[in-house]
């Protein structure tokens, strides 16, 4: 039997299962919001051109409005300026877009402190327990901040001072991003950086070293708590956009049971 074979066995049997990362994409779905003078993106809308109607009798269709990082989305490295010249989303590779992924659980930490950050002793004991990170892998970092999902407020948990989501320090997204194999950082906040980050030095450092080093982000994750510590393979499905910075996407995750 071929190896493919094998694979559409497994999943038939469910000895490996598909566990979708993605969530679903709506009106509802809650957005970053910048602060004045900086433009923000829309929101996502559904506008019917046709249902079954004199405008069209035998088919349902829409248009769609969104930006392109809205709900689960991918970054591009010529999302960020220290990017600039880089990959657009449709000139990623294929093959980096089917990998391994590990998941560092972080989900009592941020429970106790919605300004908890990762530092990289958090992920040398990780490496410790679990074993090195794998070449080209993505590493997902679990907050269950996706519980907070089903509403902007909550999601977004903003004060007078800012958004207060977890997220990782500017020194360990350095190490990550240029010392550590990983592929990219995946999260299941609104955006790669703390809520915090315009604050760090430099300002929103996920953003600057993953898309900086060539590296990728996916965001607004969710189901995380179902994967293992390694072992899983991801899939991340942005849409090609000729020019684009990102793209929402639908990212599964294939384990084996």
């Amino acid at each position: 039997m071929s190896v493919l074979a094998q694979l559409l066995t497994a999943v038939a049997d469910g000895s490996v299962e598909i566990v979708d990362l993605t969530a679903p994409l709506s009106e509802r779905t809650p957005i970053l919001q910048l602060p004045e003078p900086f433009a923000n993106t829309v929101p996502f809308r559904l506008k019917e051109i046709s249902r079954y109607d004199d405008r069209g009798p035998a088919w349902y269709w829409n248009d769609i409005e969104t930006g392109e990082h809205v709900g689960t989305h991918f970054d591009a490295p010529v999302h960020w300026a220290t990017g600039r010249g880089g990959e657009d989303v449709s000139q990623i590779p294929p093959g980096r877009l089917v990998a391994p992924a590990v998941v560092l659980d972080a989900s009592a930490h941020a429970a106790a402190d919605p300004d908890f950050l990762l530092e990289i002793d958090h992920v040398r004991d990780w490496e410790k327990a679990n074993g090195p990170l794998p070449d080209g892998s993505w590493f997902l970092y679990r907050t269950g901040w996706d519980a907070r999902s089903g509403g902007q407020d909550a999601f977004l948990n903003a004060d007078e001072n800012g958004p207060r989501t977890p997220g990782i320090s500017a020194e360990c997204a350095r190490w990550l991003a240029e010392e550590t194999p990983v592929l990219g950082l995946g999260v299941e906040t609104v955006g790669t950086d703390a809520g915090a980050a315009h604050g760090f030095e430099p300002p929103f450092p996920c953003h600057s070293y993953f898309l900086g080093t060539g590296k990728y982000g996916l965001t607004q994750l969710r189901n995380l708590d179902r994967l293992p510590a390694r072992g899983a393979v991801l899939l991340a499905s942005p849409l090609p956009i000729v020019g684009g910075s990102g793209s929402p996407a639908r990212v599964l995750a294939l384990i084996e049971r």
